[in-house]
């Protein structure tokens, strides 16, 4: 194929998780559905938290952030998509493209850093209790989500700005629903090694540190709550960390998922099945999981919806 530099590509084209035309309403549907549940959820979770003064604290102070790099992340992909079926327009141009992959980076690596910030900040609950409000105060508590941001923005500007100095081939199509950072390099015909290092290396610093920092938080807090002597003490205290660990298991979990699809399988449509998972269903889920595992916030939901709805 014959390459083409980069100021010169239009546009690429995104074939999504199915061509079939049978197949495209059933999809259109579930996409929609996941999307606005995902906004709605998200959403409720963070007028839940801004509303009720009992729940603003370090933990729901993370937790709303966390909601709303849950809608961000969900907005960067799922509209684009619903667009594309709804038009029967695969396109999108080479900006909106570097754009999208840009945004996926810097709100899944936002995300990575948050779930590490509130392991630390059950760490220091559990761990130094006497000491929790001393440490988790509100300067340091707006310093480490300005932290978070400033990692993920370098996380997503770096993949982006490397991609640039990529040259392009004739064939643009992505096998995939949204622009993700490796379709796009293997459609490159220039070299690609210092892209693929990268990505390996990145991986490493900016996802292995955050899941070493959490293991070991969660480490010291089973520690911590084995030497608690009676069993509700040990439950009361395992259960403010239930729904984290969760949310954990579950981000973690599904992006292991899609290393382990792309690596021992060669079929795209697999591969685009569980980026799903990672992109779009965590997300979803998240409030579900924090909302029905948390007595505090079931109990500001419900306060919420019946303010809400007329008496």
């Amino acid at each position: 194929m014959e390459p083409t530099n980069q100021t010169s590509v239009a546009e690429f084209l995104l074939l999504g998780l199915t061509e079939d035309p049978a197949l495209q309403p059933l999809v259109f549907s579930m996409f929609l559905s996941m999307y606005l549940v995902t906004i709605l959820g998200n959403l409720l979770i963070i007028l839940a938290v801004s509303s009720d003064s009992h729940l603003h604290t370090p933990m729901y102070f993370f937790l709303s952030n966390l909601s709303f790099n849950d809608i961000c992340m969900g907005t960067t992909t799922i509209p684009k998509m619903l667009v594309s079926i709804q038009t029967q327009d695969q396109r999108i141009t080479y900006t909106g493209c570097l754009s999208q992959a840009c945004f996926v980076l810097t709100f899944g690596g936002l995300e990575n850093f948050l779930l590490a910030v509130m392991a630390y900040d059950r760490y220091v609950a559990i761990c130094h209790p006497l000491r929790y409000t001393v440490i988790m105060n509100p300067c340091l508590c707006v310093l480490l989500l300005l932290l978070c941001l400033l990692l993920s923005i370098v996380h997503g500007l770096l993949h982006t700005v490397m991609l640039l100095q990529l040259s392009f081939c004739t064939d643009l199509e992505i096998p995939h629903f949204f622009c993700e950072l490796s379709q796009v390099i293997k459609l490159a015909c220039s070299d690609t090694f210092i892209n693929n290092i990268l990505v390996y290396l990145v991986s490493i610093i900016f996802f292995g540190v955050p899941l070493s920092g959490i293991i070991f938080s969660y480490t010291q807090i089973v520690s911590s709550i084995l030497r608690i002597p009676s069993v509700g003490g040990r439950y009361k205290a395992f259960s403010t960390c239930g729904s984290h660990l969760s949310v954990v298991s579950l981000f973690y979990g599904t992006g292991f998922g899609v290393y382990m699809s792309s690596a021992v399988t060669d079929s795209s449509m697999n591969t685009a099945v569980a980026s799903m998972m990672y992109i779009v269903v965590p997300q979803m889920l998240n409030p579900f999981i924090y909302s029905l595992r948390n007595r505090e916030m079931k109990g500001a939901l419900r306060h919420l919806i019946s303010g809400m709805l007329p008496l």
